[in-house]
């Protein structure tokens, strides 16, 4: 990385990224109310990490981050519905999101839900027209909407939240609870990455590095959540604290101790900056982002 720091690399990506996903959702993307709801959600702040991993990754391989920017989109378009739907009264109840009231509360259960969908759906629009750009070809773009659907879907996203609700009130064994975070939250970040390399045309030891490192990227990432959940401030989290406890869900904090899941967390960060070896200095970011990641305050 070059003299700037990783806050303003990260700022640098997300108003890129924010400038993208603003042309996405015109009036003519749908009914207007539905369209008012999607974008309440998917323009309403966050991080932009997950974009950020799939234009980095792109670049580290070798490829063109601009033709990238349609992936990481939808990356964050899928994000973005995982949380409305996440925030519902039936899944994690939560009022708040991102310093505001979530989806549901403002534009009711139904319409929350169908801009969760709608979202979901534009994203593998958006992905299957990197076919047609010559820097990706249909090749690759099949590539990409495969793992966007396999990080998802059934193996991934959806089956994580599925175990993330079979836990509900008992205490997960530390195995179950890398598997579940592994698919909840390591498979769309890890997805991200491959993403990116896929659409670079990264060769198989590039994606074999780049999917280590997001795996160990999530569950640190996850961990550390369990952890604000408990000591973070609402203020700066954007949401309310101690709800992982008000649910009886089972998290790192719950089995290991805070101080056991800080070490954990630390663990988990350090092996995704060794996973990183094979792809030299050029992933010296990916490093940084690490050890951010378990560093954060929201």
């Amino acid at each position: 990385m070059t003299s700037r720091t990783l806050a303003e690399v990260l700022a640098e990506s997300a108003a890129r990224v924010e400038a993208a996903l603003e042309r996405y959702l015109g009036p003519e993307a749908g009914p207007p109310r539905l369209v008012e709801a999607m974008r309440y959600s998917l323009l309403g702040g966050g991080k932009r990490l997950r974009p950020f991993l799939v234009l980095t990754a792109a670049e580290v391989c070798g490829g063109d981050p601009e033709a990238a920017l349609p992936a990481a989109c939808a990356v964050e378009m899928v994000h973005t519905y995982s949380l409305i739907h996440d925030d519902l009264p039936c899944m994690d109840d939560d009022d708040f999101r991102r310093g505001r009231p979530s989806a549901h509360r403002v534009f009711g259960e139904g319409l929350a839900v169908l801009a969760g969908d709608a979202l979901l759906t534009l994203a593998f629009e958006v992905m299957a027209g990197l076919e047609g750009d010559p820097r990706v070809g249909p090749g690759r773009a099949i590539r990409a909407v495969a793992e966007l659907a396999r990080a998802a879907g059934p193996a991934g996203m959806v089956g994580g939240q599925v175990l993330d609700l079979e836990w509900e009130g008992r205490d997960a064994p530390v195995a179950v609870l890398e598997d579940l975070d592994r698919r909840k939250t390591g498979a769309l970040i890890a997805g991200s990455l491959r993403i990116g390399a896929i659409v670079a045309g990264a060769s198989p030891a590039q994606e074999q590095a780049l999917t280590a490192y997001g795996l160990h990227l999530g569950l640190a990432f996850q961990i550390q959540d369990d952890i604000l959940d408990v000591v973070g401030d609402p203020a700066v989290l954007g949401k309310q604290a101690g709800s992982d406890e008000r649910q009886a869900k089972s998290t790192y904090v719950r089995a290991l101790g805070l101080e056991g899941a800080r070490a954990r967390a630390r663990a988990a960060a350090q092996a995704a900056t060794e996973a990183l070896a094979p792809l030299g200095p050029g992933a010296r970011v990916l490093a940084e982002l690490a050890a951010y990641v378990i560093e954060r305050e929201r």
